[in-house]
């Protein structure tokens, strides 16, 4: 099957490369391209996200989604954050989070010593914002800290794009 579509976003890792190929408004792909493999994950989702880095701190490039749909628990569509990972030169879910902690408006990957952390705004059910960090804890994000809390969307904004603390 050959996928026609427009590219939005390339990672390079030692000898893999995490692409996103856009077909429509609600399908992409995520592709994976090593030395002697190139495979594919279906998200039949529009996709909001895509950033690469290592999530996990295992050493090799993850690849992180962000797509709008419905889960069971959730069943309105909304921003939700998928991982994917590198196994053996195919593309597989390592997390494929319904939520993390609120409603989740956007992230970003930021590396450090241990692998990185996902940094996300996200609005609460009273209409005010905060600012969360998140690390990879085994099986799933884990809850790292707040760096800002019940703040206007601006407020949050800045935050959200600053780099050090």
């Amino acid at each position: 099957m050959v996928v026609i579509g427009l590219l939005l976003g390339v990672a390079r890792a030692e000898a893999q490369e995490f692409r996103l190929v856009q077909v429509n408004d609600s399908l992409s792909y995520v592709v994976l391209v090593t030395d002697s493999t190139e495979d594919r994950w279906q998200l039949p989702y529009p996709v909001y996200q895509f950033q690469t880095g290592d999530v996990d701190g295992d050493g090799s490039t993850d690849c992180m989604v962000g797509v709008i749909k419905p889960t069971r628990y959730y069943p309105t569509p909304a921003r939700r954050l998928f991982i994917f990972k590198n196994f053996r030169g195919h593309v597989r879910p390592l997390w494929m989070g319904s939520k993390l902690g609120g409603i989740l408006k956007d992230f970003r990957f930021l590396p450090d010593t241990e692998g990185g952390i996902i940094r996300a705004v996200e609005s609460t059910t009273d209409g005010l914002f905060v600012v969360a960090e998140y690390r990879w804890q085994g099986f799933g994000m884990g809850f790292e800290r707040f760096l800002a809390v019940k703040v206007s969307e601006e407020e949050a904004d800045r935050v959200f794009k600053r780099v050090n603390y």
